[in-house]
């Protein structure tokens, strides 16, 4: 082993391959499904080098809290600040009055070191509603921001113990960190993602790395740094936002990480390519790349009225280069410098309270006006109303938290919502069509709407995200499946549905015919659905401009994907496809638009609103029929 280096080329490196997946995943390139595990990287990266910091301090008997303080805000604050200003009146411009509410509260929860909290109350991170949010990635720093507020402290108080011991109180509190995200994981998939509980063990294995490295320097060993860039690539192709995460599945790439600053001596296959120059560049400009990419896509999004174009994209990913250099060149190298010109530390303190009070008070006014609703005409706004009437209506009529759980509704337990749990089809009605006992995700709960109000007894179960299998790493998953067998179909219905989004894996010939071969013996009929056309932005787009939403065109990749794998499925006699692309496309005469007359199909990107769920109901009954 060599002792450990002040400046460690390589550790820039790294920084490149952690930032180039998140852009190009944020970007919507499928071949980096996986990019977000680059934020992990950063996490171990972060504890590393901050703990190493501390350790250095500490053993020299010159550590100071106020001086970590200054660095950390010389270091994070000057370019979030300049990137949060950028973003202000492009917000202003062109945000519906819905979103700069949301933006608004989240320049707020950004000054105050608390947004990833904010958007674990208010959305999903893998949503297509998700990639409007220009301050989104933000989740991530106040994550850091939080390890760095709690970590010295802690540092401080338990150093007198000795390093041993500290190290051994380190790996105790990361056990229990990583324990916490395997626990919460099926029962708060959000939180998990967002909450800094489950996150600390990542940032935590980076302090384990600089506890291991202070005392036996950096071990050049090729083999195990080698494994570690696998432990990081290979989960950025295959992970997608399907893949429960953090908790075991983030193991590789926080493992690879720690196996490359450990391991990815001089001399190392990993310590050559790491240290290309390319990489060294990107990796110094990898913070501020990171604070501009996701609001060059989320206002790029916002101003197309879809999805941007693959040229758009690229040309901005380039663009986000381009900017991080210049932030790096002009802003935070300047600030990191000794010039006698820049402020010193009363001064710093004070000019970042100063701009974390102004950010909060430039939230301010979108909250209280409401999004500053008189920037845009009075059909914007009336439209707007609509479509959040019709999303409050489709709630309500599929049974949001009473016969679909989503943890938001009026049973937030999973046993309470199976305990109370009640509709069922009265499959003895003479309606004159055949009855139903439909499950699957929030799709499912569409389908199950759709079916009732073409007049058909429809018994219908499902969950916010659920699969079509038992072993889901969401608890309530697997316990709405087993009521739904247990207990849906205890009586007889002449098809038994299963409704899924389809993401990632389950786009795949062996999910689906698992999904066959599971659900093939029980029920006499099995109607399995495809993929429904996507239509990412629909609701933003009506708003803003009805006749371009009537013309707005699919996403066509998940149909494309499902037909691939179906066709090496075995299918048993009872079990029938019903083309949801193609019933919903027959509703506007094959064109596959998400308005029909003037009314809107949809409420967002897929699900349908009760004109679009009635519409749809009526075509898969005669298309049922004349299969």
């Amino acid at each position: 082993m060599s002792a450990p280096r002040l400046y460690r080329p390589e550790i820039d490196g790294l920084r490149c391959i952690a930032v180039l997946p998140v852009i190009l995943f944020h970007a919507g390139f499928s071949f980096f499904s996986g990019g977000y595990v680059g934020v992990d990287v950063f996490f171990v990266i972060s504890g590393y080098l901050i703990t190493s910091i501390l350790i250095r301090d500490l053993e020299q008997g010159r550590f100071s809290l106020l001086t970590f303080y200054e660095r950390r805000a010389r270091r994070i604050l000057p370019a979030l600040f300049v990137v949060v200003a950028a973003c202000v009146p492009f917000a202003w411009a062109w945000m519906l009055p819905f979103q700069l509410v949301d933006f608004s509260q989240s320049v707020i929860a950004v000054a105050l070191f608390a947004s990833n909290f904010l958007f674990w109350l208010e959305s999903d991170y893998f949503a297509p509603a998700a990639e409007e949010k220009p301050l989104l990635h933000t989740w991530s720093l106040a994550v850091e921001e939080q390890y760095y507020v709690v970590f010295p402290i802690f540092l401080l108080l338990v150093w007198r113990f000795g390093r041993r011991p500290v190290f051994w109180l380190v790996v105790l509190l990361s056990s229990i960190s990583f324990a916490w995200a395997q626990w919460i994981g099926p029962k708060d998939a959000s939180a998990n993602f967002y909450l800094p509980m489950s996150r600390a063990w990542e940032l935590l294995a980076g302090s384990l790395a600089a506890f291991i490295s202070a005392r036996h320097g950096v071990w050049s060993n090729s083999v195990l740094s080698a494994l570690g860039l696998v432990g990081i690539l290979v989960p950025i192709a295959l992970y997608d936002s399907a893949t429960p995460f953090p908790g075991v599945y983030a193991v590789p790439p926080v493992l690879g990480t720690v196996l490359i600053i450990l391991c990815a001596g001089p001399g190392t296959i990993a310590y050559r390519l790491l240290t290309q120059r390319p990489m060294i560049w990107i990796g110094l400009i990898s913070y501020s790349a990171y604070l501009w990419h996701q609001p060059l896509f989320a206002f790029a999004r916002l101003r197309s009225g879809g999805e941007p174009s693959v040229e758009l994209m690229v040309a901005l990913c380039l663009f986000t280069l381009a900017l991080a250099w210049a932030s790096w060149r002009y802003v935070e190298q300047p600030f990191r410098g000794s010039s006698p010109i820049l402020p010193q530390r009363k001064a710093l303190f004070a000019l970042s309270g100063l701009a974390l009070g102004v950010m909060i008070v430039a939230g301010v006014p979108g909250i209280l006006t409401k999004g500053m609703p008189q920037r845009f005409g009075d059909d914007v706004l009336q439209r707007q109303a609509d479509i959040s009437a019709l999303a409050s209506e489709r709630r309500a009529m599929i049974g949001s938290g009473e016969c679909q759980f989503n943890q938001r509704g009026k049973y937030k337990n999973i046993e309470d919502f199976v305990a109370n749990w009640a509709c069922f089809a009265d499959v003895d009605a003479a309606t004159g069509f055949p009855s139903f006992a439909v499950y699957g995700d929030s799709h499912a709960a569409d389908r199950a709407l759709a079916l009732r109000l073409a007049g058909a007894p429809v018994t219908r179960l499902g969950g916010a995200g659920c699969p079509l299998l038992p072993g889901s790493q969401m608890a309530y998953c697997d316990a709405l499946l087993n009521t739904f067998v247990d207990k849906a179909l205890e009586q007889p219905h002449d098809f038994v549905v299963l409704v899924n989004r389809f993401q990632g894996d389950e786009l795949t010939t062996r999910y689906l015919q698992d999904v066959v071969d599971f659900w093939s013996n029980r029920g006499e009929q099995i109607l399995l659905l495809t993929a429904m056309p996507e239509f990412p932005n629909f609701a933003t787009v009506y708003t803003r401009d009805a006749e371009m939403a009537a013309n707005m065109h699919p996403k066509d990749t998940l149909l494309d994907r499902f037909d691939s794998a179906m066709a090496g499925v075995a299918l048993p006699d009872n079990v029938q496809i019903l083309n949801t692309n193609a019933v919903f496309c027959s509703l506007t005469g094959g064109i596959c638009s998400p308005m029909l007359d003037g009314q809107p199909l949809l409420v967002d990107y897929g699900h349908l609103s009760p004109f679009g769920a009635a519409q749809f109901g009526d075509a898969a009954l005669r298309t049922l029929e004349a299969q």
